[in-house]
């Protein structure tokens, strides 16, 4: 979419002891190969109070010395046992003593030997080796972490700036590592066909597995094990982020889950998205909301269920079904396309500024053009769109039931300016790719099918509807404007090729402090919808267009 203007939118090596005492090299801005353990006091050096009072607080840029001196002062305390010395390198003394002595009690990690690697820019990896140990059973443990040194606010002392990802990568803010009987059984999740998903085998879909594990360990007939976890605080559980096992210490008896997905299609999804690590894709059956593929090329975090983005252009999919109905537009009709608009004390503008001259809204939804809808908005009401994403696209009513986290989508009520700018899926307005898959899918069957990962028969769960559905003279006009978009205006670049009874839509949504917008596209053909994002990449025919396209032409 286009902006609006006059408002804002190691080389690794071993560690060296030498009779039970560090071995230390700092040369210029690197660490030298140390094992931390053992030598030194880690508090802080006592001062008088009227020293203190006249020494004027620290500022500019770290030193070397400054930050390798630092790190090892934390990693040596930390690997000593010694939580109070550790904690008092950090800037959150409180917070990273709770989750340090939790490591060693909570986790049962012991035996800890880091070796930090090259520093740069303030930020030092290390890596870990460690022993996790319950009752009769331990495993060794190895992961790579990293750490920054910052300078601390008032006295400007370098401090390790204290977030949980420092103990653990894995570890958000208030979440903590717990070693004990698994709180769920695992699960075995199979496809369509029955075979086994694996994370190894599907690498996209290790947030999935966590999920299907949260949902369906304790119902799927296993029995649990002993294992290193990752349990989620109250900012995680809101964000739906699902706990995660870092290290299993003895089996415990998977239960089975069979899911909807297509080795097939799924494989395809995890190609086109490899390598593009700000990459999402879902991939649905419209006539029933069975959930084919998902992948993301950033692992870490589901954004394809859960993502909550700006949709940008493909949001007017809803908005011009809206305006059909109140007959505010029609597909053969002339309908204003100028440069500008200006609503609620915002000028908004298209991309490049164009304008079409005695266009139709075919045009203008081809083209994507942002004042063909924005200066629809004094014609509204403040929560026509809200009603209209929840009524016929079920799309914002937090009821959604995937078999895994998911986020349904948000179309709040609004008022003047933003009000206008949530038209083109800017404003409060955030989805998903799975939320404007199912977009795509309501468009092509006709009616809201909640799109889901695991058939609500396994366990007698009941999926989210939508209260009414378009008429066929609103469906007949949305469909032509999304074939003829497909063939001839945004999306046919990316769409040439894909065939048969085919339409798409692209959008590109713009996000403070990013130089490019994030790109979307969403698309049916046949019985088929997809969607996509690509964040950070630029307009959507570009970058997420291919991805959909090409996951369409490989289900034939």
């Amino acid at each position: 979419m286009g902006s609006r203007r006059a408002a804002g939118e190691r080389r690794k090596t071993r560690p060296a002891v030498i009779g039970g005492v560090a071995a230390v090299v700092v040369a210029g801005a690197g660490f030298g190969a140390y094992a931390v353990y053992g030598g030194g006091s880690t508090e802080d050096t006592a001062r008088t109070a009227s020293a203190t009072a006249e020494e004027k607080a620290k500022s500019g840029p770290l030193s070397a010395a400054e930050v390798t001196t630092t790190a090892q002062r934390f990693l040596t305390a930390w690997q000593k046992g010694d939580v109070a010395g550790a904690a008092a390198a950090t800037d959150d003394a409180e917070g990273a003593k709770a989750l340090l002595t939790g490591y060693a009690e909570d986790a049962r990690v012991k035996d800890v030997t880091f070796t930090p690697g090259t520093p740069a820019d303030g930020r030092v990896p290390f890596s870990v080796q460690a022993t996790v140990a319950h009752g009769k059973t331990a495993k060794p443990l190895a992961y790579d972490s990293a750490l920054t040194v910052v300078r601390r606010a008032g006295d400007g002392e370098p401090r390790v700036a204290w977030h949980a990802a420092v103990v653990h990568p894995e570890l958000r803010d208030g979440d903590r590592l717990v070693t004990g009987e698994a709180g769920t059984p695992p699960v075995k999740a199979l496809d369509r066909d029955g075979a086994e998903i694996t994370a190894a085998k599907f690498p996209s879909l290790g947030t999935v597995l966590d999920g299907l594990r949260e949902k369906y360990g304790k119902k799927a007939g296993g029995t649990p094990g002993v294992e290193l976890r990752v349990v989620r605080g109250k900012e995680s559980k809101a964000a739906k982020v699902s706990d995660k096992t870092l290290l299993e210490l003895s089996e415990g008896t998977p239960g089975t889950v069979r899911t909807t997905l297509d080795p097939a299609l799924q494989q395809a999804a995890e190609k086109q998205v490899a390598g593009k690590a700000r990459a999402s894709v879902v991939l649905l059956r419209a006539s029933t909301g069975e959930i084919l593929a998902v992948a993301n090329g950033g692992h870490g975090f589901n954004t394809a269920f859960q993502g909550s983005l700006a949709p940008g252009s493909t949001m007017k999919v809803v908005t011009a079904s809206m305006l059909i109905e109140k007959n505010l537009a029609s597909t053969e009709k002339k309908h204003p396309c100028p440069k500008y608009f200006s609503y609620g004390g915002w000028k908004f503008q298209n991309d490049d500024k164009f304008e079409i001259k005695d266009g139709t809204f075919k045009a203008s939804f081809a083209r994507s053009c942002n004042t063909a809808f924005i200066s629809q908005a004094p014609e509204l009401e403040n929560d026509d769109l809200t009603r209209q994403a929840k009524e016929v696209f079920g799309l914002s009513m937090n009821n959604w039931s995937v078999g895994v986290p998911s986020f349904d989508g948000a179309v709040p009520v609004q008022s003047a300016a933003p009000m206008a700018a949530s038209l083109i899926g800017q404003g409060g307005v955030r989805m998903n790719p799975l939320n404007m898959a199912s977009v795509a899918a309501t468009v092509k069957s006709g009616a809201f099918h909640q799109p889901y990962l695991v058939a609500p028969s396994v366990d007698g769960r009941k999926l989210a509807t939508a209260s009414r559905t378009m008429s066929a003279g609103t469906l007949a006009q949305l469909r032509e404007l999304m074939s003829y978009t497909a063939a001839y205006g945004t999306a046919a670049e990316a769409m040439a090729g894909v065939g048969g009874d085919a339409g798409a839509k692209t959008g590109s949504a713009e996000v403070d402090g990013q130089k490019k917008p994030n790109g979307w596209f969403t698309a049916y053909k046949g019985d088929l919808a997809a969607a996509g994002v690509v964040q950070q990449g630029g307009h959507g025919g570009d970058t997420a267009g291919p991805i959909v396209a090409a996951l369409l032409k490989n289900a034939g």
